[in-house]
């Protein structure tokens, strides 16, 4: 599960927004919705900022006021959202995505008994539900080990968070966890940070990176690891190693011994194809939720509420992406920007809530459709995917 790689795009992002702040008219803008979106560029009541040589004359009570302000509707907001979390059952909080996580252990024997049939059918069925199992096992299961959603106990969040990342996944959990919740997360749409640019390849035209690329996602995913092992300790590196050869190694073993496969390559390349199954839509849907959204310099960026309600966007539900990526990755990725530590089960518990509220605070809350954002991006791939992405600078509600 490749997440944001933080040093180079720390690096990177001070290179775009000294090239944006020297090219750009100093009036800067937002990014426009396309047109038959449901999104909303900005809140109502909020403006444009000033040109940046103007920032002193902006009263300092004014942004101070407007800050409190901010804070005040996270505050009532979280209020809202604990009260649900505090009435909610284990299996709300928890067992649901944990259901769904067993379920998918218990359907690879069938998986991999299918891939024994020399008939079409039994074996696609085979190819799709280990495709279906490892994304929900790597993605989903990933996902919410990263920010220890599936159990209340750090100790045992640790030890998921080591077999769903580093076992299934083949990735390192310090550096995902760091580079997911700690960068993305926390500095949601801030140029050089949270930006979502180490999604970019610019020397991919857009065919290409769209349609074809995804199929070296399960290649490209330990390749990054082992570069990312540099940056950890080498205990960890050593039990990441162990963690991410273990998971393959299963993977080839069971191919040949359960499914009968009978050459090295053909095992390998039944790997590649279950593991690369939903490499599309994964890749698809973490740039259709966050870039081409606002984009905000370090210095300058909105309280939370603001921050993540403006730059982050739901797609509508989807069976499939639902089981295998988990609602807060879809459906309500809105509401886990703002609640990280939440269960995919209890985001689209207090989606309405967190919905009507934004809502009723004229506040943004963007959704658009899967294919809404693919058209978008083949249109503009070049401004959204190759050049820097324009800052948007908000002042005080007025």
């Amino acid at each position: 599960m490749p997440l944001e790689d933080g040093d180079p795009v720390r690096q990177r992002g001070q290179q775009v927004n000294d090239e944006v702040s020297r090219a750009r008219d100093p009036l800067l803008q937002g990014t426009p919705a396309p047109d038959g979106s449901r999104m909303e560029a900005m809140a109502e009541g909020w403006e444009p900022g000033p040109a940046l040589g103007d920032r002193d004359m902006m009263p300092r009570e004014a942004s101070q006021q407007a800050g409190r302000h901010e804070e005040a509707l996270m505050a009532e907001l979280s209020e809202l959202v604990q009260k649900v979390v505090k009435s909610s059952s284990w299996w709300e909080r928890h067992g649901v995505d944990i259901s769904i996580l067993a379920c998918s252990f218990l359907l690879l024997p069938a998986g991999f008994l299918c891939l024994r049939s020399a008939q079409a059918i039994p074996f696609l069925a085979g190819v799709l539900t280990l495709g279906v199992v490892h994304h929900t096992l790597t993605v989903k299961g990933s996902h919410l080990a990263s920010h220890n959603a599936l159990t209340e106990s750090k100790s045992w969040g640790k030890v998921w968070a080591i077999f769903f990342i580093e076992l299934c996944s083949a990735f390192t959990v310090e550096q995902a966890t760091y580079n997911h919740v700690k960068i993305h997360h926390g500095y949601t749409n801030v140029i050089g940070l949270g930006d979502s640019s180490t999604w970019k390849l610019p020397f991919l035209n857009r065919y290409v990176y769209m349609f074809i690329a995804p199929l070296a996602v399960p290649i490209i995913t330990p390749l990054v690891a082992l570069d990312l092992l540099r940056n950890v300790e080498w205990k960890a590196a050593l039990r990441t190693l162990c963690c991410m050869f273990l998971g393959l190694y299963c993977h080839y073993w069971l191919l040949l011994h359960v499914s009968g496969f009978q050459s090295l390559w053909s095992a390998l390349l039944c790997m590649l194809l279950t593991r690369s199954l939903l490499a599309h839509p994964y890749i698809h849907v973490n740039i259709f939720q966050h870039i081409g959204l606002p984009m905000f310099a370090a210095d300058r960026k909105p309280k939370r509420i603001h921050l993540m309600s403006l730059g982050v966007l739901n797609l509508p539900r989807n069976a499939l992406l639902d089981w295998s990526f988990g609602h807060s990755l879809i459906s309500c990725h809105v509401e886990h920007h703002l609640f990280p530590s939440l269960s995919d089960n209890m985001c689209l518990k207090i989606k309405p809530i967190v919905s009507q509220y934004l809502k009723q605070k004229k506040l943004p809350y963007n959704e658009d459709t899967y294919i809404s954002r693919l058209q978008l991006f083949l249109q503009r791939y070049e401004e959204l995917m190759v050049h820097a992405p324009p800052i948007t600078e908000l002042v005080g509600i007025q």
